[in-house]
């Protein structure tokens, strides 16, 4: 299928990726038409949990790049937005055909995404980023030098505490997991600076 087209690279720390488009912005504006469009395009079906079901996460990436005109400090950094699918038991969404095929593929990215969570939670020597395509793009903004803030939506009706459940045992995870310690990405272009100040 299409997703098994897709390429990952992880170069140096910096993560590249086959088959996305890449567009240039200049204000917060240009970044919010950028997230009103992909939310258009994102797959919604109707299951028996819910009449609007996402059918796929959405990752959406912004590369930021500044530099300091005074002190020719280039600053790089990479945000990303992730709206991540629920996880759906079969039995009960009784999805069928191409929803449950979706729902397989959903549930498969999140037990990887968790197996990830377990193993840097454990100080394991092995990270299992590559058992997913979410997991390996994710990879850089799991580990090293990231922050990573999550929110978890629960549903407050009864007949879904299986499911609330579920989703605050893996946010308890995720929030005693100690991933590292985000630093800033900086660079000084000691040339620059000596010539603006006549030295």
């Amino acid at each position: 299928g299409q997703q098994d087209k897709i390429q990952i690279n992880h170069i140096q720390g910096e993560t590249s990726m086959s088959g996305v488009m890449i567009v240039n912005v200049k204000n917060a504006k240009q970044v919010m038409s950028l997230l009103e469009s992909a939310s258009r395009l994102r797959s919604t079906a109707e299951t028996k949990l819910n009449e609007r079901s996402s059918r796929s996460h959405c990752v959406f990436r912004v590369e930021i790049q500044g530099v300091c005109s005074r002190s020719g400090e280039d600053t790089k950094g990479v945000l990303n937005l992730i709206d991540l699918a629920g996880s759906e038991r079969l039995s009960v969404s009784e999805s069928v055909g191409m929803r449950r095929l979706e729902a397989q593929h959903i549930n498969k990215s999140l037990y990887a995404l968790a197996d990830v969570i377990s193993a840097l939670a454990n100080n394991e020597p092995h990270i299992p980023y590559r058992n997913s395509k979410l997991t390996d793009l994710l990879q850089t903004s799991l580990g090293g030098d990231s922050k990573v803030l999550m929110f978890s939506n629960i549903s407050p009706e009864l007949q879904y505490a299986n499911e609330s459940l579920c989703t605050l045992r893996f946010a308890d995870k995720v929030n005693k997991t100690q991933i590292g310690t985000a630093k800033r990405a900086a660079k000084i272009d000691l040339t620059k600076v000596l010539l603006d100040n006549n030295y």
